[in-house]
């Protein structure tokens, strides 16, 4: 009869587990969470010093009651939840429900499911760490307080369905603001000069960028001035002022954390926050290989730490330094930037085992997994050898008051670049016409290269650069990037479009009232602060209480205040002078989960529906009819013709009914100027303020 019982997060762990353990050892999953605060109330006594009420979650009851039969057969009840702030507190609801006692009660954790880490854990065990349970449990309740609190107020405003979350209701807004900043932007106008040269002996000319007077960099922000420039330079001689060759080095990238795995596998693989997540999770969980059996190939997944093993350190020299030699093998190894807290008890996301290349792991692996593995394994060696070094040559080429450079550089020395490469270095190509140029060299003129161009406004987010920008602010957490994006795509607050994500017309609808009513919770600051907070209670250094005591006050009071000032917020259903083709009546807009679109009043005699375009009274540019408000089928909003599909006009922007006078093209509204909506004219005016 087994002596021990140990007690995992994951079914796919218990096989994996079980195995390295033997005979001695039962091992059995709790399937995540087994309690939580009550679905249908707050769940948490505000008169009584924020005393949170935990129930067993729904269908939980007979695994709850098989562990609690384990339990009492056991000698020894080791708790082996994952590594971080939550699995320390399903761990502690874990010693609750199951009424374990202190003597038989243990908590174990590893970083990576192989036998090493798991045997070694068993030798280190410890007590649960209230701290971390604080921490979590503080987050818990601030959430709660947020949702429950604040979405019955969306649902009485707007409409039934809505929800606010403390970090969800902080990265609507994020997306919001970029919206805004995007509809706004003006683009200005500038020049490139390029100067094309011969050079004795080469076919190929030499392209070298204008770069100013002598003692100055220029920037050509006009025709007028690019004609003067050309003006002055007629006629003029060209020689090589200056050669400067040096060297460059480029540190290895540093090994993946949950932030910079979930940019780069969208960036290269293509994949959505939450499938890198699921995809890790397996990883990190085990996958059968052949001749091993299940074994968990990737650490722990959820991390902020870029911190490596001495184990992992050591095993990867000795891999790099037999499989690429002793040069490619890092001497230091690579420091993180001062930042945000990181919890540095993880370890970085790495391979389990270096010498289980991409290559062996292939057969054992989905599409998928191999390729996120890949990804894993290049980073994680890549960041363990030596830095890439650059030679450069930078030149400089006067003719008349003007200055033109030039400059390339090539590898000198591989190093990480032998194994790993980022999308940007892979692009960069080395111009070997500028290595053999000194300052002898003749050119001879051929001719210019002129070009109009104008400044882009801000990119739209994506995945991954909004988990970039939440970890840059100190918003969230590793665990909470991918659910936070599930959500708001899932509510339809935010449509996700060729990677991009646009707020749509429900998200801007929820965003104004977020920020009208509840500045704080939407503030990036104040979130960023609380995320600081969470980390002094897990630290010890704050009460959780104290905390929460001093957010639920000022939430209270602003939910109180939005209830009596966001009264005429409320979107009545407006009567339109269509006609139901069903029963005659006058049909009304109605909110749904994609927007806004037409119904019968008669509902539910009368269930007829139609799609809402709302008018804006500019005639269409290409056929004369009115130009209406369309939505995509993922709700973002646009401007087409009524007359679609005959006519093809669209707009993102807003269009005027004022023309522009240099081009006849119609005006587009951007903020409170008007900008041609043509492609090179460049005109903008000021809006005529009508008030």
């Amino acid at each position: 009869m087994a002596k021990y019982l140990v007690i995992v997060e994951s079914p796919a762990k218990v096989k994996t587990i079980k195995k390295f353990l033997g005979t001695n050892y039962e091992v059995a999953a709790s399937n995540g969470h087994v309690r939580d605060l009550p679905k249908s109330q707050l769940g948490i006594d505000v008169e009584h010093g924020f005393e949170p009420k935990y129930i067993t979650i729904r269908g939980k009851g007979d695994i709850l009651a098989n562990l609690r039969k384990l339990a009492k057969k056991a000698d020894k009840v080791y708790l082996a939840t994952d590594p971080d702030r939550e699995g320390e507190a399903i761990s502690w609801h874990l010693s609750k429900a199951l009424k374990l006692e202190d003597k038989k009660m243990y908590r174990i954790t590893f970083n990576e499911i192989t036998k090493t880490a798991v045997k070694a854990s068993l030798k280190q065990p410890r007590d649960i760490d209230m701290n971390l349970v604080d921490a979590q449990q503080a987050r818990r309740i601030l959430d709660r307080m947020v949702g429950y609190e604040i979405s019955p107020l969306l649902w009485q405003k707007v409409k039934r369905g809505l929800s606010a979350g403390r970090v969800q209701s902080v990265a609507l807004r994020i997306i919001a603001d970029r919206e805004e900043e995007i509809n706004n932007f003006i683009p200005e106008e500038y020049w490139t000069l390029d100067a094309q040269f011969g050079l004795k002996g080469e076919k190929k000319p030499l392209t070298a960028r204008f770069y100013g007077t002598r003692d100055q960099k220029l920037e050509i922000g006009s025709e007028a001035q690019m004609k003067k420039i050309l003006m002055d330079l007629e006629g003029a001689s060209y020689s090589v002022s200056e050669v400067r060759k040096g060297e460059r080095t480029k540190k290895a990238p540093l090994p993946f954390t949950t932030s910079t795995l979930q940019q780069e596998a969208a960036k290269v693989l293509n994949f959505s926050t939450q499938k890198t997540m699921r995809l890790a999770q397996q990883l990190y969980e085990g996958v059968d290989i052949k001749g091993n059996g299940t074994v968990g190939v990737i650490t722990y997944l959820r991390t902020d730490s870029v911190r490596i093993s001495e184990e992992a350190q050591k095993a990867a020299k000795e891999y790099i330094t037999e499989v690429y030699g002793q040069e490619f093998a890092a001497v230091a190894e690579p420091a993180a930037k001062e930042g945000k807290k990181i919890q540095d008890a993880h370890e970085a996301i790495r391979p389990t085992d270096i010498r289980r290349t991409p290559e062996q792991m292939k057969e054992s692996l989905t599409r998928d997994q191999y390729r996120l593995y890949q990804l894993i394994w290049k980073r994680f060696t890549a960041s363990r050898m030596s830095p890439a070094v650059f030679e450069t040559t930078s030149v400089k080429i006067d003719g008349g008051a003007y200055r033109f450079a030039v400059s390339a550089s090539r590898v000198k020395f591989e190093g990480y670049r032998t194994v790993y490469m980022s999308e940007d270095e892979c692009r960069v190509e080395s111009n070997t016409l500028v290595n053999g140029i000194d300052r002898d060299s003749v050119l001879t003129f051929r001719n210019f290269d002129y070009k109009q161009h104008f400044t882009q406004p801000p990119a739209h987010y994506t995945e991954a650069s909004l988990v970039k920008t939440l970890e840059e602010l100190g918003i969230g957490r590793p665990s909470t990037y991918s659910p936070t994006i599930t959500t708001i795509i899932a509510r339809r607050y935010v449509a996700k479009e060729n990677k991009n994500l646009y707020i749509t017309e429900l998200g801007e609808v929820v965003n104004s009232m977020m920020v009208q009513a509840f500045p704080s919770i939407v503030d990036v600051n104040f979130t960023a602060n609380l995320e600081s907070l969470l980390d002094g209670i897990g630290d010890g250094l704050i009460s959780w209480k104290t905390v929460v005591e001093n957010f639920y006050p000022d939430l209270e009071e602003s939910v109180q205040r939005a209830k009596e000032e966001l009264k005429e917020v409320k979107i009545e259903d407006e009567v339109t002078d269509v006609i139901c083709e069903q029963c005659g009546r006058n049909m009304v807009v109605k909110y749904g989960p994609h927007g806004k679109f037409l119904a019968c009043p008669g509902f539910p005699d009368c269930r007829n529906t139609k799609p809402y375009l709302e008018k804006t009274g500019i005639p269409c540019p290409k056929c004369g009819k009115e130009i209406v408000i369309r939505k995509t089928k993922k709700g973002r909003r646009y401007y087409g013709c009524e007359a679609a599909p005959e006519c093809d006009f669209m707009s993102w922007q807003k269009p005027s009914k004022e023309k522009c006078p240099q081009c006849g093209s119609i005006l587009l509204e951007k903020g409170n100027k008007l900008v041609c909506s043509r492609e090179g004219c460049g005109y903008v005016m000021v809006k005529e303020n009508k008030e």
